[in-house]
């Protein structure tokens, strides 16, 4: 254990360099690094909501909206199923969360009933023609359409795990660094976003459902209808933020929807100067939006984002490119922000803010100086401890291998990225107690071998080699721990995981490798006879 092989010396320098190189962009100024040559490390330390101040917001996801509008577009599916095949109907409405309605002639009912188990709803896996609609005879001639509840559970989690991931592009679009998005619950979300200076337009960013529809606005409608909220059937009134009227008529039924959007960026208008979107459809999105604006060249097409007309263009010529812009009353600002929805996606269900915080910057730094004085109070009774109970030799050379295991903590959060909290820097804190119990296993054995009449060479070899056992017990059990935490817990949990998996790695190598190396540097220069910690 003893040997001084060329492998060792060469780990333990190159861990070294590792550790200051990585670690020191964390001492400098911005504005240093960008001085230093490009080849030089950059990564810093991020540092969590709690130390630099942010917004934390919990978000509950709207399922019963997600329900409520799942059965709009059954309903309409509903009715053009039936006209297409020339089944007349009536009494087609929503009635307590199912679909109803009555054929006019009894005998078609079960020509109906069949037709429309056959295109309504989807697919359930792992069944064969099981779908998450069930369509069922009622009365004379009564049909009555509703969704398996099973099904429906499962959409609204998935809906959940949807809204997660659209968050997280969309903060990431904002260039916020290491945000914590994660499930709270069933149906909320908890989001904490560490620098972020403008809470409200996170919050609208992040709230916005960004559903982006394309349909066509219907001409004939009564407009006095439409004004005290009357619709013929298959359209709808929907509030008009154009400028021009209050309320425009359309249909239901989509042109083209922002799922077949590809990209989406802010940008100018040639001829007017004002801010705009230009989009870009998929190929699907680009044949669709051809064929529409092809075969309603001279009407109007309404662009509907999240229930209001933002414009609605009168279609001069078919648009086959697949692009075109989004115009209305936008700043550059604006028109970012709704490109930055847009390519991110729609949220599949609105989101509340039921809990929002704002954690100010000068809590962070007391957080940031709390943290530090405590490490340092802990690195200092540490160091106290070691010399007084092994000498300064021994001591000292632990205190050495402690200073390389914080550097190469702080080195690897770096270059990982990963964000350090004011649990982490409990965990931080923790980690040197764990470190500099391996050195006390080992030279607690060198003691009992050197009392027991071993050399000296001896006694350090048999301290490393037979306490080597419960230094890996130990650590292995803690990094289990760890590691359970960090699949189970919350944020701050997971942040004192993370800086406690990544000490005990290090630890080990330290208070093992990095003291072995030390001590056989020191017995080959000075062939001592005995060991100064009797």
């Amino acid at each position: 254990m003893m040997t001084l092989s060329r492998w060792k010396i060469i780990a333990v320098v190159l861990a070294a360099i590792f550790g200051v190189l990585f670690s020191l962009p964390n001492l400098l100024s911005q504005q240093t690094l960008d001085s230093l040559p490009g080849a030089f490390p950059r990564q810093q330390l991020n540092l969590g909501l709690d130390l630099q101040g942010g917004s934390h917001l919990l978000l509950e996801v709207d399922t019963e909206a997600l329900r409520a509008e799942r059965l709009v577009n059954t309903l309409e599916d509903t009715r053009v199923t039936l006209n297409g095949e020339g089944i007349a109907f009536t009494e087609l409405r929503e009635q307590g969360g199912e679909i109803t309605l009555r054929t006019t002639d009894p005998a078609q009912r079960d020509a109906a009933v069949q037709v429309l188990r056959n295109t309504l709803g989807v697919v359930l896996a792992g069944t064969t023609g099981g779908r998450d609609i069930t369509v069922r005879n009622e009365g004379e001639a009564g049909i009555r359409i509703a969704f398996v509840e099973d099904a429906m559970n499962a959409e609204a989690a998935k809906a959940v795990e949807q809204s997660i991931e659209i968050i997280r592009r969309r903060i990431d679009e904002l260039g916020t660094r290491e945000p914590t998005i994660i499930r709270q619950g069933v149906d909320r979300i908890v989001v904490q976003a560490p620098g972020e200076s403008d809470p409200e337009r996170l919050k609208n960013v992040i709230g916005q459902t960004a559903k982006l529809t394309f349909q066509m606005v219907d001409e004939g409608a009564d407009m006095a209808a439409a004004a005290e909220g009357r619709a013929p059937p298959g359209s709808e009134v929907l509030p008009s933020e154009d400028g021009l009227t209050p309320f425009i008529v359309v249909r239901r039924r989509a042109l083209v929807s922002g799922e077949m959007l590809t990209d989406a960026s802010q940008g100018f208008d040639a001829q007017t100067g004002e801010a705009v979107v230009n989009f870009r459809f998929n190929s699907i999105g680009a044949r669709r939006f051809g064929e529409a604006t092809a075969q309603n060249i001279g009407q109007r097409f309404a662009i509907v984002l999240d229930g209001k007309v933002i414009s609605a263009p009168v279609i001069r010529s078919a648009i086959t490119g697949g692009s075109g812009q989004i115009s209305g009353s936008f700043t550059p600002e604006s028109a970012n922000d709704l490109a930055v929805l847009l390519r991110a996606g729609a949220l599949p269900a609105p989101l509340t803010v039921e809990e929002q915080r704002t954690v100010g910057a000068e809590l962070g730094a007391d957080a940031v100086r709390a943290g530090q004085i405590s490490t340092g109070i802990a690195f200092v009774t540490i160091l106290v401890f070691m010399v007084v109970a092994y000498g300064g030799l021994f001591g000292g050379i632990s205190v050495v291998a402690l200073l390389v295991n914080a550097l190469l903590i702080f080195a690897i959060m770096s270059v990982t990225q990963a964000t350090l909290t004011l649990p982490g820097i409990a965990g931080l804190i923790l980690t040197l107690a764990v470190a500099v119990d391996a050195n006390v296993l080992i030279y607690e054995r060198m003691r009992d071998e050197i009392r027991a009449g071993r050399t000296a060479i001896s006694a350090m070899d048999a301290g490393f080699s037979k306490a080597m056992s419960s230094i890996i017990d130990a650590n292995v059990t803690t990094i289990l721990a760890a590691l359970i935490m960090f699949q189970f817990g919350s944020g701050p949990v997971r942040g004192f995981a993370w800086t406690l998996s990544i000490g005990v790695l290090t630890s080990v190598f330290t208070a093992v490798l990095v003291t072995q190396v030390l001590l056989a540097l020191w017995f080959r220069a000075t062939r001592p006879k005995t060991l100064p910690i009797v």
